[in-house]
């Protein structure tokens, strides 16, 4: 099978718009809690009614601004209540959203404001105003800049908003929300870019609302009026994104959170019925608790106790688990798994994984614990998800079947190509990338996948990233590199031999590792990573973890020589994307010497 067509159940009104559930709601529904804030350090329900009270008084403030049908106005800022706030009220408005990263720099921002032609610019705090103040008064079109939470005193955005409209009628505002369409641009989100200049992808509201309607398809015990999730990846990211509008559109409860050093103890307050994230989040859990076994002397116990996982959910697609695995699996479920479920809330039955590949190792365990991580796939591209595991039809270690109306295929070259009702018509102002892009109805991915005779796809790796070893071997990283980040020990990985006569690695620590296995190896605490790079116990970890990952591919594409870096991959140095993808240029800049010893 080369290529797969799913029929499409839904329709899209050719008056769709976005913001209207928002009022939709506030009719029929003014009780249902779509939000909780945390006022406080409690978590405090926001009711439909009031919502759509606060959508509707921003939204005459904007109008009041001079924000016009169709103008651009960009958000700065992290995941928090507001955010969808003025995402919605926006839409009212009849404008449309330009995303932008938290952690963007002036020049990502200054780009992205120029190349959008945004008119006005809400930013979260003082701190973010102060690193795109110069871009911002330099960009040509944008009139303004408001501060979601100032800290000066003065009002922040929303309050601003909501006084500077009150000349404005609710018959002015509901004028302007129905002069939306299908066809009105909702959102501009720009590539966060692995290489080059970010790309501003328009999505339109007939995309976002296919999207919607093909979620709760897609998600059916997930997507139910009373579930709750905690929100904590960036709303600048179309991920997070649609999980917001699908879970509102399906009157699930949403908070945001920011704060990921707390997650947990958030989980515990919070208890989300299921959980959006990508596979660093999931694997970081896995990690985090077997370091706590090694460190309180009960890492056999948790090894055992995850193989029995992982053999459990494999069972359960072969017929299912026999009586002695059963037995196995429930001892394990008093020991081990329950205390996960309860570090993750304990509400928690299933998950949502995207922005990466998780993995049938990770897929499994977390199934076998008693949490279903439905992987899937998309791109900004493609409005977020567009393929997905659903928990009636899954293969771990796939990212599932196309979406509702949605179709696939693989090209000759093996490269995905996709189409329905969820995929962009174009990069803004970019007819060239557009037209690279999309050729003969199909979007281009850029992704290596294959297409199983069930019509499950698997992700092999991205075309641009393929390695072609001086041999001519293609070696696609991503396996080598899903399966080191799984050691504890290890936080990212970059591998490397295009040209090269072997295929090689850079591996960074994991910092919240390092304390407990300084403590269990007689290493003084005070040693620094750079001490640690040189400690034999330590290599002789990494080794051990390198040969292991070595089984699963051929000798060909194995890893011959690794280097540990003292320092980590991140977001802030530029080596990561915001989704904690590697940008693979920079990072060969930026330690170009360490990958060269490799080879020296």
């Amino acid at each position: 099978m080369s290529e797969i067509s799913v029929p499409q159940s839904f329709s899209i009104p050719e008056d769709a718009s976005m913001a209207d559930s928002v009022f939709r709601h506030e009719k029929e529904s003014p009780d249902f809690v779509p939000f909780e804030r945390l006022v406080d350090g409690t978590w405090t329900k926001v009711t439909a009614k009031e919502f759509a009270a606060q959508v509707r008084a921003v939204a005459k403030g904007l109008i009041a601004s001079g924000i016009e049908l169709g103008d651009r106005v960009a958000i700065l800022s992290s995941t928090r209540y507001e955010w969808v706030l003025l995402d919605y009220a926006i839409w009212t408005a009849g404008g449309a959203t330009v995303a932008i990263y938290e952690t963007s720099s002036a020049d990502q921002s200054q780009w992205i404001l120029e190349d959008s032609g945004t008119s006005l610019l809400i930013v979260e705090n003082d701190e973010l105003a102060a690193v795109v103040k110069e871009v911002a008064e330099g960009a040509p079109t944008v009139r303004e800049v408001l501060r979601i939470a100032p800290g000066d005193g003065a009002k922040g955005a929303v309050e601003e908003l909501i006084a500077r409209g009150t000349a404005i009628t609710d018959e002015q505002v509901e004028e302007r929300r129905k002069s939306v369409t299908a066809e009105s641009a909702a959102t501009l989100i720009y590539t966060s870019g692995t290489t080059g200049r970010p790309k501003g992808v328009q999505l339109k509201h007939r995309n976002l609302y296919a999207e919607s309607a093909a979620a709760a398809i897609q998600l059916p015990d997930a997507m139910v009026p009373g579930n709750r999730t905690l929100l904590f990846l960036p709303l600048a990211h179309v991920f997070a994104r649609l999980i917001s509008f699908a879970a509102f559109d399906s009157k699930v409860t949403v908070a945001h959170t920011s704060d990921l050093t707390t997650l947990l103890d958030q989980f515990a307050v919070f208890k989300p019925n299921f959980i959006l994230s990508v596979p660093r989040v999931f694997e970081k859990v896995y990690n985090s608790a077997k370091q706590k076994a090694y460190d309180g002397g009960k890492g056999k116990i948790f090894e055992k106790a995850s193989d029995t996982a992982i053999e459990y959910s494999q069972a359960l697609e072969t017929g299912g688990p026999g009586l002695g695995l059963k037995l196995k699996h429930a001892l394990f479920d008093k020991l081990v798994y329950g205390k996960l479920r309860a570090a993750l809330g304990g509400q928690a039955t299933s998950a949502v994984s995207g922005g990466a590949a998780l993995g049938a190792r990770l897929g499994h365990f977390f199934r076998g614990v008693g949490i279903n991580v439905l992987e899937g796939y998309g791109l900004t591209e493609t409005t977020g998800g567009i393929i997905m595991n659903t928990p009636g039809n899954q293969k771990v270690g796939t990212v599932g079947r196309p979406f509702n109306g949605h179709a696939a295929k693989i090209a000759e070259d093996g490269e995905l190509l996709l189409k329905g009702p969820v995929v962009f018509e174009g990069y803004w102002q970019n007819d060239k990338a557009t037209e690279e892009a999309i050729r003969d109805g199909w979007f281009h991915t850029g992704d290596i996948g294959t297409l199983d005779a069930d019509g499950f796809i698997s992700i092999t790796g991205r075309k641009k990233e393929l390695i072609v070893t001086a041999g001519g071997k293609n070696v696609a990283p991503a396996v080598l590199e899903d399966s080191l980040r799984a050691h504890p020990l290890i936080s990212q990985v970059i591998v490397v031999g295009d040209g090269k006569p072997f295929i090689g690695a850079l591996i960074t620590l994991d910092p919240e590792a390092l304390p407990g296995w300084k403590e269990r190896n007689n290493v003084p605490a005070d040693a620094t990573v750079a001490d640690l790079i040189k400690n034999p116990d330590l290599i002789a970890e990494i080794d051990a973890a390198v040969a292991e990952t070595n089984k699963k591919v051929s000798k060909a594409e194995a890893i011959k020589k690794y280097r540990i870096l003292d320092v980590d991959f991140s977001v802030e140095s530029g080596e990561l994307t915001p989704t904690l993808k590697l940008k693979r240029n920079i990072i060969h800049e930026v330690h170009g010497a360490e990958i060269a010893a490799i080879y020296g």
